[in-house]
């Protein structure tokens, strides 16, 4: 098992992302790749975006893309795996 962090869609990149348009496509992966970027440097990812409880660490997170845009990842440094969950285009992309 390998100790770099990496990213993927749950449940799968059809469902998270089938539809979008490929620049907010490519600013998701963009950002998942930073973020796994930012864990391999020993960033605590768990307390990027907005989470369940301002101010703490861990659960499900909120991150900005394109403005009024966002998605929703989950950090789990056991696995050193970040897991898109959800993505919501900008409003000018729905």
């Amino acid at each position: 098992m390998s100790d770099a962090w990496r990213w993927e869609y749950d449940p799968d990149e059809a469902h998270v992302v089938a539809g979008l348009p490929s620049h907010v496509l490519g600013e998701v992966e963009r950002l998942a790749h930073e973020l796994v970027d930012l864990a391999d440097l020993g960033v605590d990812v768990t307390d990027i975006g907005k989470g369940p409880q301002p101010g703490v660490p861990g659960g499900l997170r909120r991150l900005g893309i394109g403005g009024d845009g966002w998605l929703y990842f989950l950090a789990m440094p056991r696995l050193r795996l970040l897991v898109v969950t959800r993505v919501i285009p900008p409003f000018e992309d729905l």
